[in-house]
């Protein structure tokens, strides 16, 4: 039976294609883009002769019958998107539904996401997060958006226009306050790729009246109270780890060692915690 494979590529740099994403491609009859002009230069680039369709936002309803017909002739069909992986904040959701409603498989084929490239490096805690796409421009919409981004247990991404980030982190200080940590990062595997990390009120400063070039994302921290939960939550296990390895003989010295091994926290905090769970008053050396 015929197959909608959902390709992920490059975000930027052509290297991070995968060999897999590029033999789906080659053996599909048919590749869905939502810009026909710049995925016809990857595929170009990659030596791929499918024929290409344009699916975007306003054709959706009319390609996601195409496509269920292509697939009933027995013919592959990938779905991929400008740049990264396809339907995030980018269009096909619908086409996809369709596909599965006839009752044909959906193949992700896995690769390059800004989301996830820019998650990975903000150095902000990000164990559960929560994708928002692109903020609304105005209207209560927008306000809405923000007091729910200042009041998330989570970190949040999202993605955004250049020339609107200064908007946005003045917007966000504004709802969240100005010492919430942020993340902006543009140009992702790109050769002027940049992570830009401080405040919120930083932030708003730095980017008022900056000219920002390339797709944005920016990763905000969870609000502090969580943050200082999640620490608390931490520190807590980690003397009821230090306090059982105590009990079962283990000196101080090989409980600071083991809680490193195991939480990967620094040598004084390991030491500190060690030695306060053996009641001592000693300090790191």
């Amino acid at each position: 039976m015929a197959s909608l494979y959902i390709v992920s590529t490059p975000i930027g740099n052509l290297g991070d294609i995968s060999r897999r994403a590029v033999e789906v491609l080659d053996a599909c009859d048919v590749v869905l883009a939502e810009d026909t002009r710049r995925s016809g230069i990857l595929l170009k680039h990659l030596g791929v002769s499918a024929k290409l369709i344009s699916a975007h936002e306003h054709n959706q309803a009319s390609r996601s019958t195409l496509v269920v017909e292509i697939l009933g002739e027995g013919r592959d069909v990938a779905m991929v998107t400008d740049a990264g992986t396809p339907l995030l904040s980018d269009p096909g959701a619908r086409i996809v539904r369709e596909v599965v409603a006839a009752g044909y498989d959906v193949v992700p084929i896995p690769g390059a996401s800004a989301l996830l490239a820019a998650l990975v490096a903000s150095g902000i805690d990000a164990g559960t997060f929560t994708f928002l796409g692109f903020p609304p421009r105005k209207g209560g919409s927008r306000a809405e958006m923000m007091e729910e981004i200042a009041s998330s247990p989570r970190a949040v991404v999202l993605y955004e226009s250049p020339n609107r980030v200064g908007k946005l982190l003045a917007d966000l200080a504004e709802a969240a306050g100005g010492e919430r940590r942020v993340c902006v990062a543009r140009e992702l595997t790109k050769l002027h790729e940049e992570f830009w990390r401080g405040t919120l009120a930083e932030g708003a400063e730095r980017y008022a009246d900056a000219e920002v070039l390339g797709e944005v994302v920016v990763i905000v921290e969870a609000r502090r109270e969580d943050v200082e939960k999640e620490e608390e939550v931490d520190a807590l296990a980690a003397h009821s780890i230090a306090q059982a390895l105590l009990r079962q003989g283990e000196s101080a010295s090989a409980v600071a060692k083991e809680l490193r091994r195991r939480l990967g926290i620094s040598r004084n905090d390991a030491y500190r915690i060690a030695h306060e769970a053996a009641g001592a008053d000693e300090e790191p050396a």
